[in-house]
């Protein structure tokens, strides 16, 4: 493999290679298991279990100072750590968030801040769960071109804090978890290293399904108001399912047809954390060992934005993804957005 560039080289517009040479992942101290919930709403261990495979997640803890910025900081700096490289070694952060800890200044710019970045670009980018790889996207274009030389994309949302942890919110509540996932990419002389194959998609007609309302206006249908779910989580389960159920294998269909390759050629399906059912009916389509599309939803729950590098940096860290392997990134949410990004690492 190619040595990357300096990040300090001299811009230019001679295509690049791009290699990811850094992960790292936060997530909030406190662990919530089902039988917390119980204690909370009508429900149970098993009807969690049975219907998304959760058996915990991680919250946020406001007064311990745990925010979407405090973790997406912790994962950048932990994945600068795993690089070998120095905050001021970044040219760009991109954070894919729904949860910003307020409206402005965005998440990338505090992350920047404090860890003394310089005055780089900074911006965040909200695609609900499918952030973290419209993210990846968006920076390889720009490495790829030339134009910066080292990159930190984010996953981060603390997207409980939009949970009704009661029985009106039970559908929701029992999905969610917060935490953060950062991956540093970096350009190299190496042209055949980085994106094979990319999709990215929305469709705002299905935005219905899965929104959080901030006002009587907000809501789709009128006469489903209720004052009790402004900024709470508001979601059709049934078509939510439905959409991801169908999409996903599309998605990858998609990605290895633009990619002129079988299933089997993939090393590792990195797959956003939604439901484990939805992985699994995913798996038996595609005739994947499970070692190869990876599940951790059991423990952290869906983390929205983070879900994708939090297993990206499990399965890094643990020396299953390698140079020279092909890793196909995955995801689908709210908006409603879904995803690829297909690397040659």
């Amino acid at each position: 493999m190619s040595a990357p560039a300096p990040a300090g080289s001299p811009r230019h517009t001679q295509l690049s290679g791009v290699c990811i040479v850094g992960t790292g992942s936060a997530v909030p101290r406190r662990t919530v298991s089902n039988a917390d919930l119980e204690k909370l709403m009508d429900t149970s261990d098993e009807w969690i279990v049975q219907r998304t495979g959760i058996h915990e997640r991680h919250i946020r803890d406001d007064e311990a100072g745990e925010t979407t910025a405090s973790m997406a900081t912790d994962s950048v700096r932990l994945a600068l750590e795993s690089a070998g490289l120095a905050p001021a070694d970044l040219d760009m952060i991109i954070c894919g968030t729904m949860t910003p800890d307020m409206p402005t200044p965005s998440v990338a710019c505090i992350v920047a801040d404090r860890l003394a970045t310089g005055q780089i670009a900074a911006m965040d980018l909200n695609a609900a769960c499918s952030g973290f790889v419209y993210g990846m996207n968006v920076a390889h274009a720009f490495l790829a071109s030339g134009q910066y030389r080292c990159a930190a994309v984010i996953g981060a949302d603390t997207v409980t804090r939009h949970c009704d942890f009661s029985t009106l919110g039970r559908a929701e509540a029992v999905l969610f978890g917060d935490g953060a996932g950062a991956c540093i990419l970096r350009a190299t002389d190496d042209t055949t290293k980085g994106l094979i194959a990319q999709a990215m998609h929305s469709d705002g007609g299905g935005a219905k399904h899965l929104f959080i309302p901030s006002c009587r206006g907000d809501f789709y249908d009128a006469a489903a108001y209720d004052e009790r779910r402004i900024g709470r989580i508001v979601m059709n389960g049934t078509a939510v399912f439905k959409f991801a159920v169908s999409t996903f294998p599309k998605l990858i269909e998609q990605t290895l047809e633009q990619a002129g390759i079988g299933p089997e050629q993939v090393d590792h399906y990195i797959c956003h954390q939604s439901n484990a059912r939805i992985l699994g009916a995913a798996r038996e389509r595609f005739g994947l060992p499970e070692e190869k599309l990876h599940v951790n939803i059991a423990s952290y729950g869906n983390t929205v934005g983070a879900s994708v590098p939090l297993i990206l940096d499990q399965q890094a860290r643990a020396g299953r993804v390698k140079p020279g392997q092909k890793v196909m990134f995955l995801a689908f949410g709210a908006g409603l957005t879904w995803a690829s990004s297909l690397w040659q690492m």
